[in-house]
């Protein structure tokens, strides 16, 4: 078996080829490059396919993100609660608007927010919780909806990871006041570059994030807000119309293969050495990400590295240790289970092209570097 990447894109691009050049070729024709038809378009046809009211084209994932905190007007002087560990973005537009992150642990099981520690997060000053649904599952929203609903705190779903992943049956983006999403090339949809979108079924809130987006500007040259530049361009739209009606097939492809998974670690008799990921009733994967985790993962990791298996780290250092949030005091052991996360977890090949015998191989290198590991620990045992 030759190496086996974490993703080919190459894969996913042959068969749309065609289709995606004569979109890219209908823009050029156009000479319109920024928020056009296509655009528009893409907004009404994603905002069916989430089951939201709106859907606003931005620049990128974390410009959605900024997009909805400006939206709510959260600024200094504001608490927003998010987790401790994901993308760097996460909290990094919480700081950029003047806010406060307060960071909370996580759910060791699933790596998304504990509900019970945002409930002991939320003071007179919490403006928002983001939520992330981390790696593709949905985070537990009901106690967080119901415990900022109670509070009168807005939900900002960070469904970067996650379009199509769903919660007691609701498609994620569409459950708290807004909902944001990525389609850096490596997501689920991903684009030719930067791109995201920003959901949600406030009318008000939809109007205003528009607004927003482009400078503030309304009508043109007149700025009653301060805004930014968050518009999203023709080419990337068009691209996503392409590939937005594939995206189905592809998410059941990577469950397919998260199960074939499942029963591969099983027969290679891997069930105590490896936790592999949860998906709790109610809640559906969609496997942005095939994140597993052992306290041995930084020696799985060169030796996946040496056998070409393609693999890599979410995320290795959680926000609350990271240098350019020192001021917020935190030191380590400050959220234990995020931080045993950061040490534990390895990502390994899920996209939905991925094939089961590129599978058996991923699972046959991890099973190697587990007998080698326990028959070390035999002789070590045996010397002692």
């Amino acid at each position: 078996m030759s190496r086996v990447p974490l993703l080919d894109l190459h894969r996913q691009y042959a068969p749309l080829r065609n289709a995606i050049l004569a979109a890219l070729t209908r823009i050029s024709d156009s000479q319109r490059y920024i928020m056009g038809p296509e655009v528009e378009a893409l907004e009404a046809e994603l905002a069916g396919q989430l089951g939201v009211q709106h859907a606003v084209g931005v620049s990128s994932g974390t410009d959605a993100l900024l997009l909805a905190l400006m939206t709510l007007g959260i600024g200094p002087g504001d608490e927003v609660i998010t987790s401790t560990y994901s993308f760097f973005a996460t909290a990094g537009v919480i700081v950029r608007v003047g806010a406060t992150p307060v960071l909370v642990d996580i759910d060791p099981a699933t790596f998304n927010l504990d509900p019970a520690a945002v409930a002991r997060a939320i003071t007179s000053r919490t403006r928002a919780v983001v939520p992330v649904h981390l790696f593709g599952l949905s985070a537990d929203l009901d106690p967080i909806l119901s415990d900022a609903a109670r509070a009168g705190v807005h939900v900002v779903e960070d469904a970067a990871q996650a379009i199509g992943a769903t919660y007691k049956g609701r498609i994620v983006g569409g459950l708290g006041t807004l909902g944001c999403f990525s389609f850096f090339p490596s997501k689920n949809l991903g684009a030719f570059g930067e791109a995201g979108l920003l959901t949600t079924n406030d009318a008000t809130l939809a109007e205003r994030a528009r607004v927003l987006r482009d400078h503030g500007m309304q009508p043109r040259y007149h700025h009653h807000l301060v805004g930014g530049n968050f518009r999203m361009d023709e080419i990337q739209a068009a691209v996503l119309r392409v590939k937005a009606p594939h995206l189905a097939g592809w998410t059941e492809a990577r469950r397919a293969n998260a199960a074939r998974y499942r029963t591969l670690f099983r027969e290679a008799g891997l069930d105590e050495s490896i936790h592999l990921p949860v998906e709790p009733a109610g809640r559906r994967h969609i496997f942005n990400q095939f994140v597993i985790r052992t306290p041995d993962r930084d020696a799985l990791k060169r030796h996946l590295d040496e056998t070409g298996i393609g693999n890599a780290v979410y995320y290795p250092i959680p926000f609350h240790l990271q240098p350019c949030f020192a001021h917020l005091g935190f030191t380590s052991g400050a959220f234990p289970e995020a931080e045993r996360a950061a040490r534990e977890t390895l990502a390994l090949p899920i996209f939905g092209e991925l094939t089961a015998d590129e599978q058996q191989a991923v699972v046959g290198a991890v099973a190697d570097h587990v007998r080698a590991s326990r028959q070390s620990d035999h002789e070590t045992s045996a010397r002692a």
